[in-house]
């Protein structure tokens, strides 16, 4: 099927409820990402980020894919065929988003609706939480066609697969479903596509109830101190602590309210009631 598409139909995007819902959207590539949809996937991040009716952000794909990595034709032999300048630019504008996604000013969910290959592994690793569906297809394929799983690939694997798991999945290039997929760690669930929907509405609605600058230095420093030493972590996070009170004081303190003064908030238990705290 040859559909023509603009560059901007290659990502659909609609607001409910605070919660934005960004698609790939060329059902017919199996949302494959080419140039055009990596353009465009930064344009629509940069207009949601500092949204004030948006406060978080999920990522899914139209029709029976999230997405089927890189456009094999778009991506790599159109792009290629004009040089080096040409990869290269490809790259920037890929991997540019995918960036971008990993550091958002607000949390991210994936809702992987369906199959998720190769190059899809950069945005899935990005967001901040996924769930997929039971009938997801996960895959690391490059081997079957006579590459190493490059674009970050290897590395998403890594970080959140064990060892074992990782080198099968990278070297076997077998196929894994939305199950699998949970039980090895690409996702935090999976659970039946009829369902999917709502139970990430769920978890948007519960980011929603959080405070945004404690919500946005959480997720920034779980990825920073992965790396880092115990005692470099520390150190970080005390300073990010100090720097997050100073920028909003006013949510620390409410939160300190409500639970030693007004007794109407227990923490462990809940989230504090945002709706009473000074702007």
């Amino acid at each position: 099927m040859n559909i023509e598409r603009t560059e901007e139909q290659t990502v659909s995007c609609t607001v409910e409820n605070r919660i934005a819902w960004v698609k790939f959207n060329r059902p017919e590539k199996r949302n494959a990402m080419s140039p055009q949809l990596n353009r465009q996937m930064m344009r629509v991040l940069d207009e949601l980020e500092f949204r004030e009716d948006v406060g978080v952000v999920v990522l899914s794909g139209e029709g029976s894919a999230w997405t089927a990595g890189m456009d094999l034709k778009e991506y790599f032999r159109e792009t290629e065929a004009t040089g080096l300048e040409g990869t290269r630019k490809a790259q920037r504008e890929s991997y540019g988003w995918w960036r971008r996604l990993r550091w958002f000013q607000k949390p991210t969910i994936a809702m992987v609706n369906g199959w998720c290959f190769g190059g899809g592994y950069g945005p899935l690793f990005a967001c901040d939480l996924a769930f997929a569906a039971d009938e997801a297809t996960f895959g690391l394929s490059e081997i079957n066609w006579g590459i190493l799983p490059g674009g970050g690939a290897s590395k998403v694997a890594v970080e959140l697969l064990s060892f074992r798991n990782a080198m099968y999945h990278a070297m076997m290039g077998e196929n894994i479903d939305g199950r699998t997929a949970a039980q090895w760690g690409l996702v935090n669930e999976s659970l039946p596509l009829e369902s999917l929907q709502e139970r990430v509405t769920q978890v948007a609605q519960t980011l929603l109830q959080k405070n945004p600058i404690a919500l946005k230095a959480t997720k920034d420093a779980i990825r920073r101190v992965r790396e880092m030493t115990y005692d470099n972590a520390e150190d970080y996070l005390v300073r990010v602590q100090e720097a997050a009170n100073s920028f909003d004081n006013e949510g620390r303190k409410e939160g300190m309210r409500q639970f030693l003064d007004d007794k109407t908030y227990k923490p462990g238990l809940g989230t504090y009631d945002l709706s009473k705290q000074k702007a």
